[in-house]
């Protein structure tokens, strides 16, 4: 899932439970327009592999992702900005709250998908009426 912030998504694709995400993360970095507005891109660290690094620095971005403890040549990262990424923690912790999300009783991806749209408007609304 790739978000402009704890309230707005702008675009998610499912991958196979045995599949790595960085592979799918790749391909939707690449589908996605950067905004000026946008030039840090906060990462877990599934995804500080070179390949997925580089592509990001290509499209314009500056990665921020922590890198793992056996790298041999680790980089430095803005430590205060990778903690918003708990914004996006936070974000994937409301859209579970919905049981059907949280334990995935559909067995087709369409379905899946339509109820994380579905959980994704609701959680909208609850916000905005909030405010």
């Amino acid at each position: 899932m790739v978000t402009a912030s704890d309230r707005s998504v702008v675009d998610f694709r499912l991958s196979p439970g045995n599949y790595h995400d960085a592979p799918q993360g790749r391909q939707l970095l690449s589908t996605i327009r950067r905004d000026d507005n946008h030039r840090f891109l906060i990462m877990d660290k599934a995804y500080e592999g070179d390949n997925t690094r580089n592509l990001a620095i290509c499209l314009g971005y500056i990665p921020i992702v922590p890198p793992k403890s056996d790298r041999k040549d680790p980089w430095e990262y803005d430590k205060q900005l990778y903690k918003k990424r708990n914004e996006i923690e936070r974000y994937f912790l409301r859209i579970k709250r919905f049981r059907r999300i949280f334990t995935r009783y559909d067995k087709l991806d369409i379905m899946f998908t339509g109820f994380i749209l579905f959980a994704m408007v609701i959680d909208t609304i609850i916000s905005v009426n909030r405010l």
